[in-house]
C-alpha cells in the first residue's frame, strides 16, 4: 500500500488502537433512547438484550482515513463499471427474467463488505439488501469517549445526526425515479416471517422512520400480499412501495408470486430489486471485477481498473474442469455460493472436507483468493480476547452513507460471539494520535 508518512502513521495508529484500546464506549442508556424513539418501540432494548445479546459490541473499530478513502473510491468505481453496457449484458444474460425489468430505481441499502489487509481494504462481498443500517445509526449515536485521549473520536457529527433523514431521502429518491411527482403514500417492509428474523428490531425502526415522514408503513410476510386487479394489496390497501428484505433475490418461490407479478407489471416500486442483485450482488460479478483486461474490453477507465485491481481479490468460477487445480490451492481460497448471503454455505478452503467439496462441485460456487480478516482486541468478562472484524459500507448510488464493523469469532460473521456484534467505525485522522494509545 503506497502511503505518505502521514497516512502510514494514521494507519499504524488505527492498528495500534485496535490492538491496545480495551475501552467500552457504548452507553446503554443512550442506546435505549436511540432505539425507543416513540412509545410503540418501548421495550425494544430489553428484547434485544434478552433475545439478541450479541447484536451490539460494547466497543468500536478504528480505521485510517486512507482506508476510508480507498473504500469510498472502490464502491464508486464498481458502480461506474456496473453501468457499462458490456458488463450489464454479461450479468443480465445469466439472470432470471425478473432482473430484466428496469423501472428506474437503483436499489436502496446497498452493502459492500471489506477485509483489511497490508495492501489496503479488500472487497469480500456485495449485498443488495444489507441489514443493519438503522441499527448502526442508533449504535453510532450511543457512543461516548472512554478516556481524554479519545475525545476527538466522539465529537458531535452533523452528518451522523442527519443520517436518518438521508436514509429516508434514499427511499424517496427510489420512488421518484419510478413514479416522478406522483404522491407516495404507503410502504410495506417485506421479509419471510418478519418477527422471527434476527434483525427484526430494525424493521420496526424503518416503520417508524417512514411513519415520521407521513408514509403509511407496515411490516409483512410475502404471503400477506395479494395481486388483485392490477394492484399489489396488503390488508385491503394498495401498496405503493415494498422495501424488500427477502433473500429470494429473483422472487421465484411460490410465496412470492404476488410480489413478482406486481413488480413485472410496474405496479409497485420494489427496492432493492432483482436487477440490482444481478448487476451487483451475484458473486459471479466478482470474477469480472477482478479481471482488468475484461473491464478494459468493456470500456472501463484506466483509473477504475487500477482501483479494482488493487481492491478486488482474484475470483474464479468453480467448475469440474478446475476441480483438481482448486482443490490443490484450496488453502489460499474461500468458496462462496453465487447467490448466497450472510456467509451461508461459505467455506474457508483449509477447512474443507471431501464431502463438502463434492457438494460445492455439484452447486454454483466461486473461489476467491483468501483475505484473512483483521483483529480487534477487546475485553470479554475481563479477559483480553482477539476477535475478527469486517467493514461494511452502506451506500446508495455509489455514495457511502455509513461505515460499520461486524466483530466475531469463527469462519464468518455470525452474531453469536460474546463481545462481538455490530460496532461503530472510527476514522483516525493523520493528526489525531501520534502513538495510537488510549
Amino acid at each position: 500500500m503506497n502511503s505518505t508518512p502521514a497516512t502510514a502513521g494514521a494507519q499504524s495508529s488505527a492498528e495500534a488502537l485496535n490492538r491496545d484500546c480495551f475501552c467500552r464506549t457504548l452507553n446503554l442508556a443512550r442506546l435505549r433512547e436511540q432505539l425507543e424513539g416513540e412509545p410503540s418501540l418501548k421495550g425494544m432494548m430489553a428484547n434485544i438484550t434478552q433475545t439478541r445479546p450479541n447484536l451490539f459490541s460494547s466497543t468500536v473499530v478504528f480505521i485510517s482515513q486512507q482506508v476510508q478513502q480507498q473504500i469510498t473510491a472502490t464502491i464508486a468505481a464498481i458502480e461506474r463499471v456496473a453501468a457499462l453496457p458490456g458488463f450489464q449484458a454479461q450479468a443480465l444474460a445469466r439472470a432470471d427474467a425478473s432482473a430484466q425489468h428496469d423501472f428506474g430505481p437503483l436499489g436502496a441499502c446497498m452493502g459492500y463488505d471489506f477485509h483489511l489487509s497490508a495492501n489496503g481494504p479488500q472487497l469480500i462481498e456485495i449485498n443488495t439488501n444489507a441489514g443493519g443500517l438503522l441499527l448502526n445509526v442508533a449504535l453510532a449515536r450511543a457512543q461516548e469517549a472512554c478516556c481524554d485521549e479519545l475525545d476527538w473520536a466522539f465529537t458531535s457529527s452533523t452528518r451522523r445526526d442527519t443520517l436518518k433523514n438521508t436514509i429516508f431521502d434514499m427511499f424517496a429518491a427510489e420512488w421518484q425515479k419510478q413514479r416522478g411527482a406522483t404522491p407516495w403514500r404507503s410502504v410495506v417492509i417485506v421479509d419471510e416471517a418478519p418477527p422471527d428474523q434476527y434483525l427484526a428490531p430494525e424493521f420496526e425502526l424503518f416503520r417508524q422512520l417512514f411513519s415520521q415522514h407521513g408514509i403509511h408503513a407496515a411490516i409483512a410476510d410475502p404471503s400477506e400480499l395479494s395481486w388483485q386487479s392490477g394492484k399489489l394489496m396488503h390488508q385491503g390497501l394498495p401498496v405503493d412501495m415494498v422495501y424488500n428484505r427477502l433473500t429470494d433475490f429473483y422472487l421465484i418461490e411460490p410465496n412470492h408470486l404476488a410480489l413478482r407479478q406486481a413488480h413485472a407489471a410496474n405496479a409497485v416500486v420494489l427496492t432493492p430489486h432483482p436487477r440490482a442483485h444481478a448487476l451487483l450482488a451475484d458473486k459471479r460479478n466478482l470474477i469480472a471485477l477482478s479481471q482488468s483486461e475484461l473491464l478494459l474490453a468493456w470500456g472501463a477507465s484506466a483509473a477504475d481498473r487500477k482501483i479494482l485491481s488493487a481492491r478486488v481479490p482474484a475470483t474464479r468460477l468453480v467448475t469440474p474442469e478446475r476441480a483438481d487445480e482448486l482443490w490443490a490451492q484450496r488453502r489460499q481460497l474461500f468458496f462462496k455460493p453465487v447467490a448466497g448471503y450472510g456467509a451461508k454455505a461459505a467455506y474457508r478452503g483449509d477447512k474443507l472436507t471431501r464431502r463438502v467439496w463434492a457438494e460445492i462441485l455439484g452447486s454454483d460456487f466461486v473461489a476467491q483468493a483468501l483475505v484473512p480478516p483483521s483483529g480487534r482486541m477487546t475485553l470479554v468478562d475481563g479477559v483480553q480476547t482477539d476477535l475478527k472484524f469486517d467493514i461494511r459500507a452502506y451506500s446508495y448510488g455509489g455514495q457511502v452513507q455509513l461505515l460499520a464493523a461486524r466483530m466475531y469469532a469463527g469462519q464468518t460473521t455470525n452474531f453469536r460471539t460474546q463481545g462481538g456484534g455490530f460496532a461503530p467505525v472510527i476514522v483516525v485522522p493523520s493528526t489525531a494520535l501520534a502513538t495510537g494509545s488510549c
